[in-house]
């Protein structure tokens, strides 16, 4: 358990990692390839993590995260200002904001539009650190309590929950999770040290490595799906001279909007495998539900705004507690900022918390300073970042392709990385073509040897008892909800018939 001592040293050891002029350098160029990146349709935050997070390999971890979280929360605030300009969403998690932002933006008030998307972002990122250095080191003092069972009931849900929230059939989504189930079990045997499926490749005898196949299931990929459609028109955003500033007035008379969309996107963010997308959906139906008119709501209606971008942004904190605590990602950026603890050498999960504090505190320090980052780089820059949907598509495609390719070889120096990069792109876009979702493939991948490897653990200690599991209560209720995961679609139809027949 933390003491009171420890748990300021959470809060006040990153101070002086963070507070260097590298790490801020780093920062600001992070958060402003984020909102880039967020401000291009079909790009994202998943992306944007995925390309660079091999390029930090031969940085500080303060450098590298610094560069990470100021692309993760730049580009999730930068789908907004897409959203409401050219009514196409930059990111899945600004889906809703262009229901309300984009009739603002036809009536010749776009900066004000941008404005409350951009104070209401800031605001619910804000909320969602402190509640983030406020639960995250209570939850890792008690999964310092759990056994092997839990966690491998806890790892069992998030892959079952993203499978079944993914986009198109929840069957698709559980055969991409275990996909990446599989794929885990390539390589060195965690108990026996005897080598699986390796053919003779003393490349993977360790397993594949986590980067190349990221970048290349979500960057390469969508460089395929891109230059496929050369042919679309340019895109065209609406004009606005500036952003209104005294949407911060706006934003104190719908501060309650402001505090539900908050506490929705951290919470919501906190469950694996859900994520901003999720959040902003549920803050936006519940702000138009218990509005006195709404009628207003997709009209230009600032609370249709406000809610949705306070909670995608709150998300981002929320996302960031199972991740640290439990080393369980909240949703698929999380999952690759898991490969780029490990790049460093950083394991996450309760003993990050124990063994490296310092890097803990620069974590919450760093996602404070780039919420306060995308403020000022929206309130001033926004005009500026709206001509990057303009640019032409080469330049894009070769920009990307290249920081994928470098980026993967620089890490091992291994061209057989790169093979592996090609490949799995190649595998994305297959699995786009067919409707399969790639989020829980990598998920799957990831928790894969921490599944394994717990099932084995539990197993061993109980000697084979499967009932094991059910002994204690929170791996029992894990193992349930799983369960009626997987059968919710087969429970809805049965209900539902019912229905049809009367």
């Amino acid at each position: 358990m933390f003491g009171s001592g420890e748990l300021l040293g959470l809060y006040f050891d990153g101070i002086p990692l963070v507070f260097q002029f590298n790490v801020l350098l780093a920062l600001t160029i992070g958060t402003t390839i984020g909102i880039i990146f967020g401000v291009i349709p079909g790009l994202s935050a998943t992306i944007g993590v995925a390309i660079f997070t091999p390029l930090t390999y031969t940085m500080s971890a303060p450098v590298a995260f610094a560069i990470l979280l100021g692309i993760y929360c730049g580009s999730v605030y930068g789908g907004s200002i897409s959203a409401i300009l050219i009514n196409i969403p930059g990111t899945a998690s600004s889906v809703m904001t262009r229901l309300d932002g984009h009739p603002l933006a036809l009536k010749g008030e776009a900066g004000r539009a941008i404005g409350l998307a951009t104070t209401s972002s800031f605001v619910g990122g804000i909320i969602s650190v402190f509640l983030l250095a406020f639960f995250a080191p209570k939850l890792a003092s008690f999964a310092l309590q759990l056994s092997a069972q839990e966690y491998f009931s806890i790892c069992l849900f998030g892959i079952s929950v993203i499978a079944y929230i993914s986009e198109g059939s929840p069957i698709k989504g559980l055969i991409s999770g275990i996909l990446g189930l599989l794929l885990a079990t390539i390589g060195t045997d965690p108990i026996t040290a005897y080598t699986r499926f390796t053919f003779g490749k003393a490349e993977i005898v360790g397993g594949f490595e986590v980067i190349p196949i990221m970048v290349g299931l979500f960057g390469i990929s969508e460089v395929l799906k891109m230059v496929e459609n050369k042919n679309s028109l340019p895109l065209k955003a609406e004009k606005f001279s500036r952003v209104k500033i005294n949407s911060f007035k706006e934003i104190l008379k719908n501060i309650t909007t402001v505090i539900r969309g908050s506490v929705i996107g951290t919470f919501i963010g906190a469950v694996p495998a859900t994520g901003g997308t999720i959040a902003a959906i549920i803050s936006y139906g519940l702000e138009k539900r218990i509005s006195r008119h709404p009628e207003t709501f997709g009209k230009g209606e600032e609370r249709g705004i406000i809610g949705p971008e306070s909670a995608n942004n709150a998300a981002t904190g929320g996302a960031m507690i199972p991740m640290l605590t439990l080393g369980i990602p909240g949703d698929v950026v999380t999952a690759i900022l898991i490969g780029a603890l490990m790049l460093h050498g950083l394991a996450p999960g309760p003993m990050l918390f124990e063994q490296n504090p310092e890097i803990v505190s620069s974590i919450f320090i760093i996602l404070l300073l780039s919420n306060i980052l995308f403020l000022v780089l929206g309130l001033f820059g926004a005009k500026y970042f709206a001509k990057v949907v303009s640019w032409p598509k080469p330049i894009l495609v070769s920009m990307i392709l290249c920081l994928a390719i470098v980026g993967t070889f620089s890490v091992r120096n291994s061209l057989f990385d790169v093979w592996v990069l090609v490949i799995f792109g190649l595998i994305g876009y297959i699995m786009n073509k067919l409707g399969i979702p790639t989020a829980p493939l990598i998920l799957g991948f990831i928790l894969g040897g921490m599944v394994e490897q717990y099932l084995r653990q539990s197993l061993v200690l109980s000697f084979g008892n499967i009932f094991s599991f059910f002994s204690r209560p929170i791996s029992a209720i894990s193992i349930g909800l799983t369960i009626l995961t997987i059968l919710s679609p087969y429970i809805t139809k049965v209900i539902k018939l019912p229905r049809k027949q009367k």
